[in-house]
């Protein structure tokens, strides 16, 4: 699963991707995996992997990861075809959610596309490019599906009610993933799959990045209550050529794993672990996942052979202080096919 930074040139992006992987993970762990130049695959921050190697002796520890891709920068008329917008626009189709960067800093050493800061108009230029792409992208669909009702095709109804929410909701200037009812058309077959198959922009889930001169900078009502990471990513970048030393000494902190942790969570994933002498591994799953489907993580066949799991919280395992002990006073518990993974979960799986 990737996510897509995006934002006006000259907010900050590249630095933010330069800031974000500056420790790329050895992919040699994670096999098939082809990198493009544009992609950052980056290790998502987790204290507890190490806590649980010291307790295992473990040879090799193997981090959770999350793909960040550098999209080129937007300007106003991308979605007709202005700058890099079709670039832009194909790009981010492929990513499954979006962080944008926005230029709070003054710097009048670096120019800014429209000459001024202006936080909130910068946010309202690059949705307003989406939301216009999505509405012709709704329109054609519409198009198609009103002739399918005509034909009294099955399910056809129901997808028209969708779309005609969300092409309201774009009308309006909210994004697609705003619109009302999304969560019950979810939950039905045909209102699904026209979501799905109109793959819109502003369907995907957002986070914002606020390029900042200060972290603590308390910053407008309508920048505050959107989902959202306060970064100097000048600094990050900087911290980067710094030893621990220096950092202590200039007493400069790297908040650059709470974007990470937050671009995880964006993605709706959570995490379970593996411990042994080999390896303690984090592995990636859906939040809502059952034990088959997170054995299906590790290798196919666990879920379509599962018998049951194994399973103790993290924290619980370092209290005791090693899986056989833990066995022993009862505190590992034995989960079917129906038991819903929590995040922190540490599994051994029968198959």
């Amino acid at each position: 699963m990737k996510i897509g930074i995006v934002g006006l040139p000259n907010v900050g992006k590249s630095t933010l991707f330069k800031a974000l992987t500056k420790n790329p993970v050895d992919i040699n762990n994670y096999p098939f995996c082809t990198i493009e130049p544009n992609i950052g695959i980056v290790k998502v921050p987790d204290e507890r992997l190490l806590k649980l190697s010291e307790m295992s002796q473990t040879e090799k520890i193997v981090p959770a990861i999350v793909e960040f891709v550098d999209i080129a920068g937007i300007v106003k008329g991308a979605s007709e075809g202005e700058g890099l917008g079709n670039k832009f626009l194909a790009n981010i189709r492929e990513v499954d959610a979006i962080v944008q960067v926005v230029r709070v800093f003054e710097n009048g050493n670096i120019t800014h596309v429209h000459n001024k800061i202006d936080p909130v108009g910068d946010i309202e230029v690059i949705n307003a490019e989406l939301i216009l792409a999505d509405l012709e992208t709704v329109s054609k669909t519409e198009a198609r599906i009103e002739k399918e009702v005509r034909g009294n095709k099955k399910g056809a109804d129901k997808q028209m009610e969708v779309i005609r929410r969300i092409k309201a909701t774009l009308e309006k200037g909210g994004l697609a993933n705003e619109a009302e009812g999304l969560e019950e058309a979810m939950k039905e077959e045909n209102g699904k799959n026209i979501i799905r198959d109109m793959s819109l922009l502003t369907m995907k889930p957002f986070l914002y990045v606020y390029n900042v001169a200060d972290v603590q900078q308390k910053l407008s009502d309508d920048l505050e209550k959107r989902k959202h990471i306060k970064l100097d990513v000048k600094i990050e970048e900087e911290l980067i050529e710094m030893s621990e030393k220096e950092k202590k000494e200039m007493e400069l902190v790297s908040h650059i794993d709470d974007l990470i942790t937050a671009a995880y969570d964006l993605l709706g994933l959570q995490t379970f672990l593996t411990t042994g002498k080999i390896e303690t591994r984090a592995w990636t799953i859906k939040k809502g996942a059952t034990a088959p489907e997170a054995g299906a993580a590790i290798h196919t066949d666990f879920q379509e052979r599962f018998i049951r799991a194994d399973i103790i919280n993290w924290q619980k395992l370092l209290e005791i202080g090693s899986w056989g002990r833990a066995k022993e006073l009862g505190a590992v518990k034995t989960v079917g096919k129906d038991y819903i993974m929590q995040d922190g979960d540490v599994v051994e799986f029968k198959v």
